[in-house]
């Protein structure tokens, strides 16, 4: 049987704090009770749906009636909302106690521990002939349960694996399957740019990633290059196409006429042939074949390609050309 709980909304008057908590780093919103919450970064200890869980304190709180941060409303939806993260303005626990050194070593004890547990899960996946990848393990603060996170092509059926950990451990089991960035989640460390990878420090959803992004940046579209620890396309393809997308749309499309500026009194004219994004410059090139870049801001679009005057008249045509002298040898 499944947990099902009733979250209920911030209530005025209270004091919450907003969390990241998990091994997969999700944000709720907790009570708490506590008189004096450290200003610098701290650790707490929280019940959630699991059971007791350790997490971070993100920004500074006050309560509810107050803006329940020093952030406004706005600036927090647009941050969560900009960001893609999945975050609920619901309850999702209570805080118990801010974490003393104890609870950082019984976590430290736990992750140590937690190695173990998954080559155990490994062993019997191997026994059982399942086609499927451990991928990490989480065992949870107050003992609760053991979540193990796995890989595979489409459904397992993995409930002779949960009975045989839940009599080894003595605990309650839980299977989650997760995908390819869910994986670099958990196993990322530092990505090519020499920063810890987005999805560990605060990515939790994405928008897709497509090739159209990367053409669009000029990037190379070798995939060994554009590719993170997942495999897929670089989350940071997605963070700069919105500031492309708006700067190449003050740019003119290829082939359009337009003429610019060129010193005092004179004009060039010709058609695009190039833009550049980031410069903001447009490449023109005139019709005796002639190139020029100009700033966006000093061209102008021409309704038309300009109409060039037509032949004077009374100049006589060239005659027409005389056949070779002998003809065509096969009629003589």
């Amino acid at each position: 049987m499944t947990e099902t709980t009733v979250k209920q909304k911030p209530i005025k008057g209270r004091k919450y704090l907003l969390v990241r908590y998990g091994r997969m780093n999700t944000l709720g919103l907790f009570e708490h009770e506590e008189v004096q919450v450290p200003k610098t970064p701290a650790r707490v200890v929280v019940k959630t749906d699991k059971g007791l869980e350790l997490g971070y304190i993100v920004g500074q709180p006050t309560s509810y009636k107050e803006g329940r941060f020093r952030f406004t409303d706005e600036q927090i939806a647009s941050y969560f909302a900009n960001s893609d993260i999945n975050f609920v303005n619901e309850i999702a626990g209570k805080v118990i106690r801010i974490a003393t050194a104890d609870d950082i070593s019984e976590e430290q004890h736990l992750t140590k521990i937690t190695d173990e547990e998954i080559a155990c899960c490994e062993r019997f996946v191997k026994e059982l002939g399942l086609k499927m990848k451990i991928v990490g393990a989480e065992h949870i603060f107050g003992g609760e349960r053991i979540v193990f996170y796995f890989m595979a092509d489409g459904r397992i059926d993995f409930r002779e694996l949960v009975r045989r950990l839940a009599q080894e451990y003595q605990t309650r089991i839980e299977m989650r399957q997760i995908g390819s960035r869910d994986e670099a989640k958990l196993l990322g460390d530092v990505e090519s740019c020499g920063q810890e990878c987005c999805c560990i420090r605060f990515l939790q959803l994405l928008k897709p990633v497509n090739m159209r992004m990367a053409k669009m940046q000029k990037a190379t579209l070798d995939p060994s290059k554009i590719s993170g620890y997942c495999g897929r396309l670089k989350c940071c393809l997605r963070y700069e196409d919105e500031t492309y997308t708006s700067l190449k749309k003050r740019l003119p499309k290829r082939s359009t006429w337009v003429q610019a500026k060129r010193g005092e009194g004179k004009f060039f004219e010709g058609k695009v042939v190039d833009t550049q994004i980031l410069t903001q410059l447009v490449v023109v090139e005139s019709e005796n074949g002639e190139r020029a870049a100009f700033p966006v801001d000093e061209v102008t679009i021409l309704p038309a390609p300009p109409v060039r005057p037509e032949k004077p008249e009374g100049k006589e045509l060239p005659p027409p050309r005389r056949p070779r002298r002998g003809g065509d040898p096969r009629k003589r």
